[in-house]
């Protein structure tokens, strides 16, 4: 069991029949009051952050997260579908709640890791830097980037981001998946 003062960051509890991650932690104590924790924690199922604060009489059961390495192979009519890694007979689906942002930037054979919680998974992580082809851009008009600017551009997720005027389409271009932003072109057609 854990308590209030042992929910630092990083750490798993589960609360309320849900796993929770902390983000912040701050230890007060006020005169005369019992010290409390204030928190800033995640839900793992959900993808919510909440602030909480917690009382020495509250007490919580750790979380067991195990993580898996699987690859994202394709979707179908709204259903995402990965296999195993080193097992590609073994194939299932991941509903878009649990995906999240990371919807944008999946391409085939991405390697993402999945949370699992309960046998169920609760979570996947990509990577935080994903090469990308850009599918759709207008040109650029030529003395247009002497003030720098951006442009509009599909990638081939389907992902639509603001990229320089000297991006052209067939470029490979890096993308920040935590921001969704336009990082670096890596790639010229």
């Amino acid at each position: 069991m854990l308590s209030y003062s042992d929910l630092r960051p990083g750490t798993a509890f589960i609360m309320d029949g849900d796993p929770y991650v902390v983000l912040e932690y701050n230890f007060l104590r006020m005169q005369q009051r019992k010290p409390v924790a204030q928190t800033k924690i995640k839900n793992l199922r959900t993808g919510k952050t909440i602030q909480r604060t917690f009382h020495q009489n509250e007490s919580f059961k750790e979380a067991e997260i195990g993580k898996e390495t699987i690859i994202y192979i394709y979707n179908n009519r709204g259903k995402y579908w990965f296999h195993k890694e080193g097992n590609r007979k073994e194939r299932f689906s991941i509903d878009t709640s649990v995906l999240g942002n990371a919807v944008n930037f999946l391409k085939e054979n991405t390697e993402v890791t999945a949370s699992i919680f309960k046998k169920d998974i609760i979570n996947i992580s990509i990577p935080v830097k994903m090469d990308l082809q850009v599918t759709e851009t207008p040109p650029g008009v030529r003395g247009n980037t002497a003030q720098g600017g951006s442009k509009e551009a599909i990638l081939e997720t389907g992902y639509k981001l603001q990229v320089p005027f000297f991006i052209n389409p067939g470029d490979i271009v890096r993308v920040n998946t935590e921001t969704g932003e336009y990082t670096e072109r890596v790639e010229k057609v």
